[in-house]
């Protein structure tokens, strides 16, 4: 789909400890495009990190009730802050956590017992930051010591559903993730949010694709001399054939988009011409791998067979060419490696490590870093087919 209004700009992308990022004034939507994108439910990646730090505390939204924003069982829902320090103080990140998507009444009643708090805020628990939100200069030289906030997912539609449902058991189902997402970022404008130099949305897999969605509206709320921008890791999904042959999954993102209403936030422009179910895609469903060859090529990339490896070259292929209508926007970033993991920016060995992949001699911390400081050159990086790149072993299941 075509972004939502000529202001909103997409890209993927090293700053340099202490660099001077000047505002920019304008809105970039950054892709973070990490192969390949899974549809499954996510946890929170930031458990994964490997410093130890202090862990931030669960800060719960205030009036949520009142407000109609709640998780889908009416807890209020809760995001994660930590404030920054020096000359980060008046910046901000906000990352919108992934984790799927549930499109039928089961599936959203199931995700209020999840115990990663994906349905609940009974279940959210304290966490590390890592990687993009990361402390540590050397590992984050660029976000450091910015305010970075950590927004939980509880709603099971990319924060964008505004419904109400009834689950089996009578009990009522709130798919209220665009009432949520408003909330939030309306509660933290209010915590200094509103008083930026520079923000940065992120997100990552449903989160990501939450990211794209809000870009322009979260833009809009700052004057024109704020640099806003945007950088969306793992969110971008093809509308293609799966293994079957068919468009399986077509289903799964129209009952997400019925049964929680996200017609709001789909840009208007596109639902002329296209379904709703046309921007989601799976791959290899589980249901539609039953023989253990393709769930064991799904489960570890060195077990595919030479068919298997050229099925998915060739959805990289496409992805690739689906984005080559960023290749000419000035201020748009690219960063789209071929390792077989997802959702990069929240892990720190991912983000910025002696383990990181690496397009160009950059890490994606530096690839980010050189396109949100406005950096001269192109920040536009496409990876080989795997297994060209032997900065990817590094990333792999064991």
């Amino acid at each position: 789909m075509e972004p939502r209004t000529p202001q909103t700009e997409q890209l993927l992308l090293h700053p340099e400890q202490g660099r001077d990022c000047r505002a920019w004034g304008l809105s970039a939507l950054v892709l973070l495009l990490l192969l390949p994108s899974a549809a499954g439910l996510l946890p929170p990646l930031l458990f994964r990190a490997q410093r130890l730090e202090t862990t931030v505390p669960l800060t719960l939204l205030a009036g949520a009730q009142e407000k109609g924003a709640v998780c889908l069982d009416g807890t209020p829902p809760g995001y994660h802050l930590q404030r920054g320090s020096g000359d980060g103080s008046n910046n901000w990140l906000i990352h919108l956590q992934g984790g799927g998507w549930c499109s039928t009444v089961q599936d959203c009643s199931s995700r209020r017992n999840s115990s990663l708090g994906l349905g609940s805020s009974n279940f959210m628990k304290p966490i590390l930051f890592a990687g993009i939100l990361g402390s540590d200069q050397q590992l984050n030289p660029d976000f450091y010591n910015w305010n970075k906030v950590y927004v939980r997912y509880c709603d099971g539609g990319s924060f964008s559903g505004d419904a109400e449902g009834q689950a089996q058991d009578g009990s009522t189902l709130y798919f209220r993730g665009l009432r949520i997402y408003e909330a939030v970022i309306d509660e933290l404008m209010e915590k200094g949010l509103g008083n930026a130099t520079q923000a940065l949305l992120t997100g990552c897999s449903a989160g990501g694709l939450a990211t794209m969605l809000h870009c322009d509206d979260f833009s809009a709320k700052f004057p024109r001399e704020v640099s806003i921008k945007c950088l969306a890791d793992a969110g971008f999904f093809l509308d293609v054939k799966d293994i079957s042959g068919e468009r399986t999954f077509w289903s799964v993102f129209d009952g997400v988009v019925q049964l929680q209403n996200l017609r709001k936030v789909l840009p208007k422009d596109c639902l002329a011409k296209k379904k709703p179910k046309e921007v989601r895609y799976v791959l290899i469903p589980d249901s539609l791998a039953p023989d253990k060859s393709w769930l064991s090529c799904k489960e570890n990339i060195r077990n595919c067979n030479s068919t298997q490896m050229e099925f998915l070259n060739g959805f990289r292929n496409t992805m690739v060419d689906a984005l080559k209508v960023v290749e000419h926007k000035e201020k748009w970033g690219l960063f789209i490696d071929s390792c077989f993991t997802h959702c990069q920016t929240v892990n720190d060995t991912s983000w910025n490590s002696p383990f990181s992949p690496r397009l160009g001699n950059k890490t994606i911390a530096e690839a980010v870093g050189d396109w949100h400081c406005g950096s001269s050159r192109r920040v536009k990086e496409i990876d080989c087919e795997y297994p060209c790149n032997p900065t990817c072993s590094r990333q792999l299941p064991p």
